[in-house]
């Protein structure tokens, strides 16, 4: 069994903003030699999310922004808002969404669908800078 690590760092500019970073995903695939198995793509980060999803332009600034606001609303009394950060309502939505994504890797590839990217989901009240990390496990010689 091998694995490769790689990661990166991306600027965003504040909720909701969705980053589509399923080229990086697939090149750290391709770079690790694995031909099968799994990748899981994470970020180490409180307020943000990695999905699955299709990165169509009404579906990402309009539908998704519009679903977690109806869910956890931004204009809540949250009790972390009190320490004087007002971005519960970002933790709580990053909680609900998930950290990480594991996809089937096979020939060499990430196994999306027709209609699936992999997306960083920044989900904070203010720009950051943002960690992904790629981690492929597999039956293959990893490139490390």
């Amino acid at each position: 069994m091998a694995t490769y690590r790689q990661s990166f760092s991306i600027e965003t500019r504040g909720e909701v903003q969705a980053i589509d970073v399923t080229d990086r995903v697939a090149l750290a695939v391709k770079t690790s030699g694995i031909r099968d198995g799994i990748v899981c793509v994470f970020t180490p980060h409180s307020t943000a999310a990695i999905v699955a999803n299709e990165r169509e332009r009404g579906l990402i600034e309009r539908d998704l922004p519009a679903a977690l606001e109806r869910m956890v609303p931004r204009g809540v009394s949250y009790a972390h808002n009190q320490a004087g950060d007002p971005n519960g309502h970002g933790h709580i939505r990053a909680a609900l969404l998930g950290p990480s994504v594991t996809i089937p890797v096979a020939d060499g590839r990430p196994m999306l669908g027709t209609w699936q990217q992999v997306l960083l989901l920044e989900l904070d009240v203010r720009k950051r800078t943002r960690e992904v990390v790629v981690q492929v496990v597999g039956d293959g010689a990893a490139n490390v």
